[in-house]
């Protein structure tokens, strides 16, 4: 077998897409998600990671840019392979425990730009009409890691045995 000289064999590994998303909850189960104004479908709190950002700080900084919050983007609950689409490459997506919030708070939150048209705290179920269905199967994941103080692996939204 003939190997690659080391710096050849780094520029042909795969590079993976990385996002980073803030579940918030209250106490009776509800979960924060965001109307984006660019999309149809509804998001958690984040985003992309942009280059040399680490997820936990993209976390942190799409807070800002979306809620007008300055929050540390709390324990990583689930991390989720998200195969390749016709649309986007393949990637890993980060959610980290935004923790429980009331009302009062949703209210308080400032949409900086035109990126988010509102939000709301809705069920599992109405978040499941309103989000793509791997973000669905995500959020119900991530929900019950944030319940357990687990942290859940799944691949397209789905957990992952072991």
């Amino acid at each position: 077998m003939d190997l690659l000289p080391f710096d050849e064999y780094v520029r042909s590994l795969n590079r993976k897409r990385m996002a980073a998303g803030v579940l918030f909850h209250d106490d009776a189960g509800r979960v924060l998600i965001v109307e984006p104004s660019y999309k149809e479908d509804w998001e958690i709190p984040g985003g992309a990671c942009d280059e040399g950002e680490p997820p936990w700080r993209t976390a942190e900084r799409e807070l800002g840019e979306e809620l007008g919050i300055t929050r540390a983007a709390g324990r990583v609950i689930t991390i989720d392979y998200a195969p390749a689409t016709e649309r986007m490459p393949e990637g890993l997506t980060f959610v980290f425990d935004g923790g429980v919030i009331t009302d009062e708070d949703v209210a308080g939150f400032v949409f900086a730009d035109s990126e988010i048209v509102s939000v709301a705290l809705v069920s599992l179920a109405e978040a499941a009409r309103k989000v793509s269905p791997r973000l669905a199967r995500r959020v119900s994941v991530a929900l019950e890691a944030a319940r357990t103080g687990t942290l859940t692996i799944c691949e397209d939204g789905r957990p992952v045995a072991g």
